[in-house]
């Protein structure tokens, strides 16, 4: 028992240790920042894998602790986020969860520490950062269009139209940064866990992204946002336009993704070179809506039955 709670106590002091490297490399150094922030969750997931719920806890608070002192009270926001990331994710693969739990909780982690710091900065620093961003973008777009019309002579958008364009980016701003924290999820999960593999611990697989089916649930939830928009037609500003608006993009991107998948299942069923899986996916930016129609066609219908038929035929 002594040399286990020893042992304990050394690796938890180590995975601290190069926490607090990978959070001061992230913060600090510009070039490598970014792997450095990939990989930041890397330790305590580790740790959380190996070690009991408690004791993780522990490492990790310790760990936001330590930061603190190479960067004060800016570092903290920053290192609370990975934190609880690494926690999150070590604790599903020590409790064998699946590979879509592991994701759905780690974006749902992200989420809830950044609305935690978006509320703590609003009503203690009185700091809209957010807004900031907004204005700071809006500010930038509109040199750009002025460099543009001093050297084209022309108005490549007028006031009316921008300010529709910004107002519209503002409302889509809890759906944005949803599918970003998600999308940033994945890319930790598949980065980590390989490493984490290599390091001993059992993780979970993917299946293949050809195989993706999303519930059907997602199908309903798309015909009930639709059904409000067509007939009841929410006016601009109010908060069902801006519900409606919001569940609209997720469910867009979603059915998008339904239909790459299906695209992908069909192209590989017939044994098509992969290169027309990448333009496929390429292509599914500008013809997004096409893609959408080919995910609520491919969640309301057996299409992959119908294909399998054929080709076994």
């Amino acid at each position: 028992m002594p040399n286990n709670q020893t042992k304990r106590l050394a690796h938890g002091a180590m995975m601290i240790a190069l926490f607090t490297i990978f959070i001061a490399i992230a913060f600090y150094v510009p070039i490598i920042s970014l792997v450095a922030t990939l990989f930041a969750p890397l330790p305590l997931a580790w740790y959380s894998a190996k070690y009991d719920r408690k004791s993780s806890l522990l490492v990790a608070f310790i760990g936001c602790i330590i930061t603190f002192f190479f960067g004060g009270l800016l570092i903290i926001p920053f290192s609370l986020i990975f934190a609880a990331v690494g926690f999150v994710i070590g604790d599903a693969l020590r409790l064998k969860r699946s590979k879509v739990f592991l994701l759905m909780s780690t974006g749902m982690t992200v989420l809830i520490t950044f609305a935690i710091q978006y509320v703590i900065s609003l009503k203690l620093l009185e700091t809209d950062f957010i807004k900031e961003s907004m204005v700071l973008m809006r500010e930038s777009y509109e040199k750009s269009i002025e460099i543009s019309q001093n050297l084209t002579g022309q108005v490549a958008i007028d006031e009316k139209t921008l300010n529709i364009m910004f107002d519209t980016m503002e409302i889509l701003i809890p759906a944005s940064i949803t599918i970003a924290v998600f999308f940033f999820s994945f890319i930790i999960i598949s980065l980590n866990l390989p490493m984490l593999k290599r390091l001993g611990v059992n993780v979970p697989k993917f299946s293949a992204f050809k195989n993706m089916r999303l519930p059907k649930a997602v199908l309903w939830y798309y015909l009930i946002v639709l059904t409000i928009n067509l007939f009841i037609s929410p006016e601009s500003g109010t908060a069902l336009y801006v519900i409606c608006l919001n569940f609209s993009l997720i469910l867009w991107f979603l059915l998008t993704l339904q239909g790459i998948s299906l695209i992908h299942f069909i192209l590989d069923a017939y044994g098509s070179p992969k290169f027309l899986k990448v333009l496929a996916t390429i292509m599914a930016i500008p013809l997004y809506s096409f893609f959408v129609l080919i995910g609520i066609v491919d969640l309301g219908f057996d299409i992959r039955s119908i294909i399998k038929g054929k080709i076994q035929k």
